[in-house]
């Protein structure tokens, strides 16, 4: 073997094989770093909300320059209800009943004062909200409220106000750091309440609290005034359904969360990720050629010498072995270099999705590294076959 050695040294291209090596690492990288990001991002958009079932859907009146004008109403009458509860798509319709009453909120966390402002606040019936009811009731007199934040909220605080004050990011988990009061006034009244976030949800865009705490606290504040609801909430048989697009067309009504354009979204996302991909095993292939033809060259150059170790007794085995394993260790040190750079890239976007999304999870790189694994498998395999077959044809003087 040491002589097969020698004989390879003599005709090692420095450059063909460096040129294989990065061609082969950058393909590998692309392939692997597509499939991982795309593992670790898709949870984000296909993720169910934690508060409002799939099947729940949050309508709207839309809003255009000629209702403006016309002063017509971005609210739901009693009739529109009833209307919309009677379409054979839907299950029950339910409707967000706002407060009668300014409300103002400040929210802190770890002593820092983060939100002092008037927010808006809303209910809905209890059998839209996917809470144990034992969190979710309000006894009236009591001052502590069961809230549900909009996740907008919690990525505007975690990814701009904690990064510059240097403030603990929050997640599901750590929704006890956050400090919430709320101060009402109204008909001669002036109290404070704590909120009690119960978590966070992305399809809403106001503060939600217990129907039982609306029930109570709009005849205490605002006993003389009402408005209509300006969104519902409907609760379908399938979601899917075209019906359902067609009657909100046909109506005016739109549906506020986003739940298509989060489909579209995915949808993209998988086309991205499978064209990077694409171009990634391509380059992957190319490379593989180039090692192939490198190994050939080689093999070519030391054809007779080769013949002639053969014919002395060497089998086609020893003497392919060193070429094999050149191949093979070219290929092991292409994937653990596309392993470590994608360990600190995934690193460094990870960081921020988890910012954007505290609720996700952080995964792990068992994607990238089951299907790194079965690309240098199979690569190596086809190397380790050509080779052989190489020097078969040599030992059968065919070549």
């Amino acid at each position: 073997m040491n002589l097969v050695w020698t004989l390879l040294k003599q005709h090692i291209s420095v450059p063909q094989f460096v040129g294989f090596f990065f061609a082969n690492l950058f393909g590998m990288l692309i392939v692997l770093l597509g499939f991982q990001f795309y593992h670790d991002v898709i949870p984000v958009f296909t993720s169910q909300d934690s508060f409002l079932s799939a099947d729940f859907m949050i309508v709207n009146k839309k809003i255009s320059t000629a209702n403006t004008i016309n002063g017509s109403s971005n609210t739901f009458s009693q009739s529109d209800i009833d209307e919309l509860s009677n379409q054979s798509f839907v299950r029950k319709v339910g409707k967000f009943t706002p407060t009668e009453y300014k409300v103002n909120a400040c929210m802190g966390v770890n002593g820092t004062n983060v939100l002092n402002s008037e927010i808006p606040i809303e209910s809905v019936t209890d059998g839209f909200v996917d809470i144990p009811m034992k969190d979710w009731q309000y006894q009236p007199g009591s001052h502590v409220v069961p809230v549900i934040i909009p996740r907008a909220y919690i990525t505007m605080y975690n990814f701009g106000f904690a990064q510059s004050h240097s403030l603990p990011k929050i997640s599901d988990g750590l929704v006890g750091m956050i400090d919430f009061k709320m101060f009402i006034q109204g008909n001669g009244h002036n109290d404070q309440f704590q909120g009690k976030v119960i978590g966070f949800s992305s399809r809403l865009n106001t503060i939600l609290v217990p129907q039982s705490f609306m029930d109570w606290s709009n005849p205490r504040y605002a006993p003389y005034n009402h408005s209509d609801p300006t969104r519902l909430i409907m609760k379908v048989k399938n979601p899917a359904d075209e019906t359902i697009g067609k009657y909100l067309d046909h109506k005016g009504y739109e549906i506020e969360d986003d739940k298509l354009n989060e489909e579209k979204t995915t949808y993209f996302l998988r086309m991205i990720v499978t064209m990077v991909m694409i171009v990634g095993l391509v380059i992957s292939i190319l490379s593989f050629y180039i090692l192939m033809l490198s190994i050939y060259l080689l093999v070519q150059k030391n054809s007779s010498k080769l013949e002639n170790l053969l014919l002395i007794g060497y089998s086609p085995n020893r003497v392919a072995h060193p070429y094999q394993i050149l191949t093979l260790s070219l290929n092991v040190g292409v994937l653990l270099i596309a392993w470590i750079a994608i360990f600190f890239i995934r690193s460094y976007y990870m960081n921020i999705l988890e910012t954007l999304f505290p609720e996700m999870n952080d995964g792990s790189m068992l994607p990238a590294i089951i299907v790194g694994l079965c690309l240098c498998a199979l690569v190596s395999l086809l190397n380790l076959i050509a080779i052989r077959r190489k020097i078969m044809r040599i030992w059968e003087r065919k070549d």
